[in-house]
């Protein structure tokens, strides 16, 4: 052995002695009167004791065998005891189980006594040589018997209280195994253990730390191997057995090859690898791994915390470059059961099942791949998920329709039920390890079918919602020009009823024609209004003087009834076309409120901040109550046939450009409505200052 391993191995003992030794005075500190701390304490110290000789003596000593026979048995004794008044033994061990005990008991005896022998003996002698096989014979005889009576505690321990017991017993396996490997590659190469019997050292100080945490009930409860560090731990340990395998292979074939020995070591290795390189990558394979090691070594199939946090983090990926949420749900469900791909479907107007979206489903469906409203009901009413490998038979027989029994990817129909009601389902395609599903996969895949329906549902009721508020937005549309509709219907009557009487004045059909021409142009605007493009925006507001337009609305309404404009004022910021539309209700308004030969007045004027525009009617008037419920409330009119849009428009489009509309009224005294807009100037100027 060299100076390197010597050194590893004498300080890796005396690590595991120091522990080991730590950990019996503390459960010994705790002053428990029952049996099993004190037996337990017992076999840590006998540990630390047989771990301490060997650091300083080394493993050729000749009581370092007698010190590990010790050790076994105090651990062999600690079992039994726990076998015995622990949960498993209540109802009394089983003979075969004390016989067991028994026997392994009987080998260690047997073992220490051989062990007395051989080291009396002469070593060149044939005697000498048998018993020192016979002795390594019975080594790994005990750690055999030693692993099963591990193994059959572990089991018959009640599931429940498993995480109190497993590091525990864990540690002890581990122990055993490393003893069992560790005699069988010293019968079959006594010269290549050195390396062995150094780490064994190192092994025995990781095992009390695990053991310690084991002892801590609270702490052993939470503590708990994820599925990804157990496959990825297993992988590596089917790794390193696979090495020791190949190193044992490599040993054997030296012994009986002979001469060809290196041929046959360098065939045997290129096969080996080429195998693994093959093998290795196979998705299949994968799979293969991952079922068995969630089969064998967990209780449950699923990781439920994980794949509850994949299945949200897969539904609900936010960001531009997400797939669609169909896409995103097959996906989700898929990754479940490791399938391959998916389909999603959704309900139609005929309430049948038609396809939606897909995921890596690269087949294509024949023409009217649907499922029936019939089938829709019934999945339904009983919400089942439907093995398509092994369909329901008998009473609980399932119509299924003929693409989808034929279609050979098909491997599951997972129902999305929201509140009671089908949303839709979705399609599994075959794992790469085909298999029956069990209550496990349904409870799983129900409960994730319930959320992805929650979420289609969401996303169905967000797009009803964004049609209704698209209606809406039309509605609303349309009611303010059905309001400017009505406002030229008036015009137009009026123009009807002087044309009877004017047609053969010049002046009038010139009057006439101009005013046609602006009624047509209106009432283009008002269809493009509607345009679910244009959302009421023609510009931006900019400086703009208002004289000019507001004379432009008296001489259009002139025709109507007497308007008067006064006064003037700087540039506002302002659209012109929503001050034409503005002016436009007021001023028909108060020319609607006002006697024929009453004139309505537009007076311009300005102050510090604001461009101020008045209308003026000497009409019937408004009460403040009127004015403060009712004036700016949409389909609210005091006129008969009024639609009261006018006002809650104006007001709308005011305050859209920054300003505001003020009323003052009196019943039967008139109304006088103020339109402040900001003024461009002094806006400029605040700018320059700012």
């Amino acid at each position: 052995m060299g100076a390197l391993l010597q050194f590893v191995g004498d300080w890796g003992h005396a690590l595991a002695a120091v522990l080991f030794a730590a950990l019996g005075i503390f459960i010994l500190r705790r002053r428990d009167e029952t049996a099993e701390p004190r037996l337990l304490a017992a076999a840590l110290l006998l540990t630390s004791c047989w771990a301490l000789y060997v650091s300083f003596g080394g493993v050729s000593k000749p009581l370092s065998g007698i010190g590990e026979s010790i050790r076994n048995a105090a651990w062999l004794l600690t079992l039994f005891v726990m076998l015995w008044r622990g949960p498993v033994g209540r109802a009394g061990p089983t003979v075969a189980v004390s016989a067991l005990y028994a026997a392994v008991a009987g080998l260690i005896l047997l073992q220490t006594f051989t062990d007395i022998v051989w080291r009396q003996l002469l070593p060149d002698s044939d005697l000498h040589r048998t018993l020192v096989t016979v002795s390594l014979i019975l080594r790994m005889m005990t750690a055999i018997g030693s692993l099963l009576l591990v193994h059959h505690l572990y089991t018959n321990w009640p599931s429940r209280e498993r995480g109190g017991v497993a590091l525990l017993l864990g540690s002890l396996a581990a122990m055993w195994t490393y003893d069992l490997n560790l005699y069988a590659i010293c019968w079959f190469a006594p010269g290549r253990v050195s390396e062995l019997y150094a780490l064994r050292g190192l092994l025995m100080a990781l095992l009390a730390p695990v053991i310690a945490v084991g002892l801590r009930q609270d702490l052993a409860g939470r503590l708990q191997l994820s599925r990804a560090v157990t496959l990825r731990s297993l992988s590596l340990f089917a790794l390193a057995l696979y090495g020791v395998v190949l190193a044992a292979a490599a040993l054997l074939i030296e012994l009986i090859a002979g001469p060809y020995a290196r041929v046959v070591e360098i065939g045997a290795v290129f096969f080996t690898a080429v195998t693994a390189l093959v093998l290795l990558p196979s998705p299949r394979l994968r799979a293969l791994w991952k079922v068995q090691v969630a089969k064998h070594f967990f209780q449950h199939r699923y990781d439920y915390r994980t794949e509850w946090m994949r299945f949200g983090e897969t539904i609900g990926r936010p960001g531009q470059d997400a797939a669609p949420l169909g896409e995103r749900v097959a996906k989700a469900m898929a990754d479940i059961t490791d399938s391959p791909a998916a389909l999603l479907m959704l309900r139609d107007e005929d309430g049948a099942l038609a396809h939606e979206t897909q995921w890596n489903w690269s087949s294509d469906l024949p023409d009217g791949a649907t499922c029936p409203a019939d089938l829709v009901a019934r999945l339904e009413q009983t919400g089942w998920i439907i093995d398509l490998a092994r369909p329901r038979t008998g009473e609980g027989a399932v119509s299924l329709p003929d693409w989808l029994r034929h279609e050979p990817r098909a491997w599951a129909l997972v129902p999305l039920l929201h509140y009671g009601r089908l949303i839709g389902a979705v399609l599994l395609a075959r794992p790469p390890v085909d298999r029956r599903l069990d209550w496990e996969d349904f409870d799983m895949l129900r409960a994730a079918g319930r959320q992805a329906a929650t979420h289609i549902s969401e996303a169905q009721g967000q797009q009803a919602l964004d049609d209704a508020r698209r209606f809406d937005e039309f509605n609303r549309r349309f009611a303010f020009i059905i309001h400017d509709v009505k406002n030229l219907v008036s015009q137009l009557s009026l123009l009807a009823r002087n044309a009877q009487r004017h047609a053969d004045n010049p002046d009038f059909r010139a009057d006439m024609v101009l005013t046609l021409q602006e009624s047509v142009g209106k009432m283009n605007d008002m269809l493009a209004r509607l345009s679910q493009h244009n959302k009421g925006r023609a510009e931006e507001p900019r400086p703009l003087p208002l004289r000019a337009l507001v004379d432009q609305v008296a001489r259009t309404r002139a025709r109507q009834h007497p308007v008067q404009v006064s006064g003037d004022a700087p540039p506002a910021l302002a659209d012109p076309a929503r001050i034409e539309q503005i002016l436009t209700h007021l001023v028909q308004n108060a020319i609607d409120a006002s006697a024929p030969d009453s004139p309505v007045e537009l007076r311009l004027s300005a102050d510090a901040t604001a461009v101020i525009v008045e209308i003026i009617d000497h009409g019937r008037g408004m009460s403040a109550e009127y004015i403060r419920r009712d004036l700016f409330k949409p389909f609210s009119s005091s006129k008969a046939g009024g639609f009261g849009i006018g006002a809650f428009e104006a007001r709308a489009l005011a305050q859209a450009m920054g300003g505001r509309i003020d009323v003052d009224s009196k019943p039967g005294a008139g109304s006088r409505f103020t339109l402040r807009l900001p003024n461009a100037t002094a806006t400029e100027t605040q700018e320059r200052a700012a």
